[in-house]
């Protein structure tokens, strides 16, 4: 356990002071501010658009970021011969990879926390202006109804933005796995069809269904097969995207205005479901590393496999 630990705090600092990692975080910071100062003429629903659109921005910038780290990971560390000497030392592949794996979802985690608070504190000064509130009223009510609007969207980003962490641990899992045979010309834009791939599968359910409008309705049995196979093996990213919930509905939070609103979603039923997403990529990433540990297993470490 401590071998796994020492691996996974040099991978962590070795992702965090690249380049390319504070690139992208300036990026993303400088963008959600811009995108916080402009306006989206959507009739009363501004702030909604702004947090949907931010989080993809996150999500994109932590994306290349940990793919960056993931693509590297392993496969340099074996070309360059680096892999043979830390072999030599009481380490276990396993350790290896997992130490490489819990170092570069940490960093990505550390990304998302910044860039969270980003996007946390552009929606708290934003609120007031799209909902047409005055920050310095004095009348007590709507000092309350700010707050608890501001309360409720902040509260709503929260598992947002933990889902994207989920989703992004789970192609970092794949990257990783990836690493231990390919190089970062083939496992980036591997991962990233995988990622495309994987939020088009939300469109082949149900794929049983013989009943008119069914996507492969009167197809034949190996179709549904191989549909079948392919929704199983590709991750289910839309596990992952809770925004109908938490971005464009209200939140009922315990005490608040809005936990008395028939439409609102109550707090704890999203975190339930962020439980249950987090179980699901739990497995798939146990997968992926599995895979990625049997490719390992096999892998010369001198720098080419002849």
């Amino acid at each position: 356990m401590y071998r796994t630990l020492v691996i996974l705090r040099h991978t962590f600092l070795e992702s965090v002071v690249q380049p390319i990692f504070a690139l992208l975080m300036t990026l993303g910071a400088v963008v959600t501010i811009i995108f916080a100062m402009l306006p989206y003429f959507t009739f009363g629903e501004d702030l909604i658009m702004f947090k949907s659109v931010t989080l993809d921005v996150i999500l994109l910038v932590t994306l290349l970021a940990t793919l960056f780290a993931t693509s590297r990971s392993i496969f340099d560390e074996i070309e360059d011969r680096t892999m043979l000497t830390l072999m030599s030392k009481p380490v276990s592949k396993l350790q290896v990879l997992l130490g490489k794996y819990l170092g570069i979802i940490l960093a990505s985690g550390l990304a998302i926390v910044a860039l969270g608070t980003v996007l946390m504190l552009c929606t708290y000064m934003r609120l007031p202006g799209d909902y047409m509130m005055h920050v310095s009223t004095v009348d007590e009510r709507e000092v309350a109804r700010l707050e608890e609007y501001r309360r409720m969207h902040l509260t709503g980003l929260v598992p947002s933005l933990v889902l994207m962490w989920l989703q992004i641990s789970v192609l970092a899992a794949i990257g990783v796995a990836l690493s231990t045979r390919f190089s970062l010309v083939v496992n980036m834009p591997v991962v990233i069809l995988l990622y495309i791939a994987g939020n088009l599968t939300r469109f082949l359910y149900p794929i049983f269904g013989d009943e008119p409008g069914s996507l492969f309705a009167g197809r034949s049995v190996i179709v549904k097969g191989f549909a079948y196979v392919i929704s199983s093996v590709l991750p289910f990213l839309e596990t992952f995207d809770l925004r109908q919930l938490t971005v464009y509905r209200p939140i009922a939070v315990a005490g608040e205005y809005f936990s008395k609103d028939p439409a609102a979603t109550p707090l704890i039923v999203i975190w339930k479901y962020v439980g249950i997403a987090a179980l699901h990529g739990t497995f798939y990433a146990a997968f992926a590393l599995a895979i990625g540990m049997w490719m390992f297993q096999n892998r010369e470490l001198g720098g080419a496999e002849g």
